[in-house]
């Protein structure tokens, strides 16, 4: 496989706007004091990287298409150069059957994936508590 002409910029923290954003899908699915702990979780926890074709498959996400708009825009901006907000994870367990989360970025991480799918994102992974 040939490696990618692509070079994706990333900023070094997510965006201060994500978390709130990470807290809103995730209400969703917990409750508010389990919430705050995840979302402690993922301003405190450092950055890793992960590939594009690993979270989607740890989170049983489908692929968004190229035409879906945010998708669209995300690839808009990785062509421009502009840098990328990392993405905000949520540790799923594999034992209870339970997928990991993408708390924010999962339209950046769909973009990623058509640039090239083993390109190493940054993320932030907090744990359920």
């Amino acid at each position: 496989m040939a490696e990618s002409t692509v070079t994706v910029k990333w900023k070094k923290e997510p965006d201060e706007h994500d978390y709130p954003a990470a807290a809103d899908y995730l209400e969703m699915l917990a409750e508010p004091d389990i919430i705050e702990k995840v979302v402690a979780g993922l301003r405190k926890a450092k950055i890793t990287h992960k590939k594009a074709k690993d979270i989607l498959r740890a989170s049983q996400l489908e692929l968004l298409p190229p035409t879906n708009q945010w998708v669209r825009a995300d690839l808009q901006k990785i062509i421009a150069g502009t840098a990328l907000s990392p993405i905000l994870l949520v540790c799923g367990n594999f034992r209870k059957g339970v997928p990991m989360q993408i708390a924010d970025g999962y339209h950046r991480v769909c973009a990623i994936y058509y640039t090239d799918e083993n390109i190493e994102i940054p993320v932030k992974i907090a744990d359920l508590p």
